[in-house]
């Protein structure tokens, strides 16, 4: 079974290493397997088409390419990346992801 990861679908991160460090996106996908998630317009490559029905012109296409999750960190509500923790919240007795930086928690 794949452990737990600090991000998921539709967290806003930003990219600490590599060649898009210091970039924010939403992330699209995680794979868990692979542990690799594919963020809105960061590590964008070029990729080579033939024609096809989807696309009849062919030509080159952008898109993002998946990055490790071990280069990406959580951007909370203030702006800035910080760590990810676990705790249970007081209220609904369920557990939620807060910021280390802030304490506050992340929808």
């Amino acid at each position: 079974m794949p452990k737990k990861l600090h991000i998921k679908k539709g967290d806003t991160v930003m990219v600490i290493a590599g060649n898009s460090k210091g970039q924010q996106g939403r992330v699209l996908l995680v794979n868990k397997n692979t542990l690799r998630a594919i963020v809105e317009s960061v590590n964008m490559v070029s990729k080579h088409a033939k024609p096809s029905n989807d696309n009849p012109q062919g030509g080159i296409i952008h898109k993002e390419s998946p990055i490790h999750i071990s280069n990406l960190m959580v951007v909370d509500a203030s702006g800035k990346a910080t760590r990810i923790g676990r705790r249970i919240d007081d209220k609904k007795n369920k557990l939620v992801r807060f910021s280390k930086k802030t304490g506050e928690v992340i929808k």
